[in-house]
């Protein structure tokens, strides 16, 4: 029985979520109607995945009250139609109920779908199945002059279609999306690999990579975790139906704690599909264990259903609001600690340079391995607004913690490093978090060659929405 019921029924149903997508549409029309013409348009939501400061406003925001649903599921088509705010939680409950599910499921739950493809996300079927744009077939947007569109690969929007991944709301808001989806089994077998030197892990991926395979053994899922230069992990993901035992990571074992092992041989494990694709959410990687959670005393005490993303967001806002960390350091004599909390892309033959260079100049670990491939193999650079090239295989660097500042030096220092360094090797860097780029060298990375500021022309005429340098780097 499909999430619809019994097969009748499906029709009726679909209508009913069309129905109610409507009337979220018109709600949002109504309170882009009712912002002040000169006032930026923004969303009226309270909580966001973004690490970088966010634009402030006295005036009304628009209301997405109405569109955080899944629409309708073909399971047929293998296709759902889904509304932009929807989380990726809300999606995959639903899909896999079907035995589906989306291409690319980001790591958080919280992360909802449409800002997933106009900020870009990732995950470990990111080196089959690209981004999460890629599988996205049609999207109407609430453009920055107040109209809806479909945009589609080849229709009369394909430059929105094209430019909208990596826009980040400042070409127009997803109202829906129709995303393709994939068959998935009940389970997935996990190896995880040990490696001790990051040049071995390296050429270890581009071998996974191009056989879809290690060892005689299907590969599904692939990312990787570096805790120190002589110690770091691929974990190798196979779906199975296979009946049998299966670990439970959101109770007092952590994830990313049971990757590591002394043996040479492989370690293995199992999950849930549901609990491997939320896998890092529990502990929101490894990041937990700044709030006490990974204690085991605390966590014993800790209420499971906050130890969870969302949750962790709070207490991140607490400290932002109340500079709980910064007046901690104070009192033991410390200067504040500088926010380093990014992701970046590199070539595949370029990550252990990388992870070499972090690992001597930035204190952080653990640091997420996840490596990509553009599903588009053909054209130049499909997407101007994040120029990846077709054909070529690139790893994300994931890390998210803070460093101690030195007084006098320059602000964002380890930050300012870390761009110049992902530039100097090919490299491009996420914006949802802190950028300290000059206005030319944004301009560079991420305007298409002019392909941005046509589309900002077209789609948002008089400036209602930030442009995208305004939003991802200048403090407000």
């Amino acid at each position: 029985m499909s999430l619809l019921g019994k097969a009748g029924r499906a029709p009726a149903a679909q209508e009913s979520g069309f129905t109610a997508h409507r009337a979220g549409v018109d709600r949002l029309l109504a309170s882009y109607r009712a912002i002040p013409p000169d006032a930026n348009v923004r969303l009226a939501k309270k909580t966001s995945n973004l690490f970088r400061a966010r634009a402030r406003s006295n005036a009304p925001g628009l209301d997405v009250s109405g569109l955080t649903q899944v629409i309708a599921v073909d399971p047929e088509a293998r296709t759902a139609d889904v509304a932009g705010m929807t989380t990726y939680e809300d999606l995959v409950a639903t899909t896999l109920r079907y035995g589906l599910a989306p291409l690319v499921v980001p790591q958080l739950k919280t992360i909802t779908l449409g800002g997933a493809v106009t900020g870009l996300g990732i995950e470990s079927t990111s080196f089959r199945n690209g981004l999460p744009h890629e599988s996205v077939l049609e999207i109407d947007v609430l453009t920055g002059a107040g109209e809806i569109v479909t945009a589609t690969r080849d229709g009369a929007h394909a430059d929105l279609f094209r430019g909208f991944p990596n826009s980040y709301g400042t070409l127009g808001y997803s109202t829906r999306l129709k995303i393709e989806l994939e068959k998935v089994q009940p389970y997935v077998a996990l190896r995880h690999l040990r490696f001790h030197d990051l040049r071995q892990l390296e050429a270890a991926m581009v071998a996974i990579i191009a056989e879809r395979s290690w060892d005689g053994e299907p590969v599904d899922y692939l990312d990787g975790v570096v805790f120190t230069a002589d110690e770091s992990y691929l974990v190798l993901g196979r779906q199975t139906d296979e009946p049998g035992p299966v670990s439970d990571y959101t109770g007092m074992d952590i994830f990313y704690r049971s990757i590591q092992h002394d043996a040479k041989q492989p370690k293995r494990d199992r999950l849930t599909i549901h609990d491997y694709l939320w896998r890092w959410d529990t502990d929101w990687f490894w990041c937990s264990r700044a709030f006490g959670a990974q204690h085991p005393t605390i966590r014993r005490f800790w209420p499971k259903q906050y130890r969870r993303s969302s949750f962790y967001w709070k207490l991140i806002a607490l400290d932002h609001k109340y500079a709980i960390g910064d007046k901690i350091e104070a009192r033991h004599g410390n200067p504040p600690r500088e926010r380093v909390v990014q992701d970046i892309e590199v070539p595949i033959e370029r990550t252990a340079d990388f992870v070499e260079w972090f690992l001597r100049e930035i204190p952080i670990e653990p640091i997420w391995l996840c490596p990509l491939r553009l599903r588009d193999a053909e054209g130049e650079r499909p997407w101007p607004l994040y120029p990846l090239e077709p054909g070529r295989t690139y790893v994300n660097v994931g890390f998210w913690s803070a460093v101690p500042t030195t007084p006098g030096q320059q602000e964002g220092a380890a930050n300012r490093a870390i761009e110049h360094k992902v530039s100097e090797l090919d490299g491009h860097k996420s914006l949802y978090s802190d950028s300290y780029y000059d206005q030319d060298e944004f301009a560079a990375l991420y305007y298409g060659d002019g392909a941005y500021s046509s589309l900002k022309k077209r789609y948002d005429p008089d400036s209602r929405l930030l442009d995208l340098y305004s939003k991802a780097v200048q403090r407000k």
